[in-house]
């Protein structure tokens, strides 16, 4: 994906609207999706919330990376080792690693969007 295209949509996401409990709790539910009866605006919102999660998971994947390198930051008097990261991640040891590594570079401006 171009990084035009990711950059819009960090910069637009689709509101995630507000479910109340009891909506949440039914699992037919969706942000409202499954009462829409025009398809044309059920593909546009449906694609909007698509983007909107993705973008979300980028963001979140990004901070999960700059967590753990900071987590294994050898100057830290408590620091983890990358299996104690992996274990609290659910991860494995050798995505915990890349992981690291990724928060790294994300913490020396290559790569960690500048709104954060």
């Amino acid at each position: 994906m171009a990084d035009a295209d990711q950059g819009e949509r960090r910069m637009r996401p689709a509101p995630l609207l507000f479910e109340p409990a009891a909506a949440a709790a039914d699992p037919d539910r969706f942000f409202g999706l499954e009462s829409m009866d025009d398809p044309a605006q059920l593909l546009d919102r449906s694609t909007e919330l698509t983007l909107s999660f993705r973008a979300a998971t980028d963001r979140a994947v990004e901070f999960q990376a700059v967590a753990a390198a900071q987590l294994a930051d050898p100057r830290r008097f408590d620091r983890l080792t990358a299996a104690d990261i992996a274990e609290r991640a659910r991860w494995t040891e050798d995505y915990a690693k890349k992981m690291i590594e990724f928060g790294r570079d994300l913490q020396n401006g290559r790569g960690l969007a500048e709104d954060t």
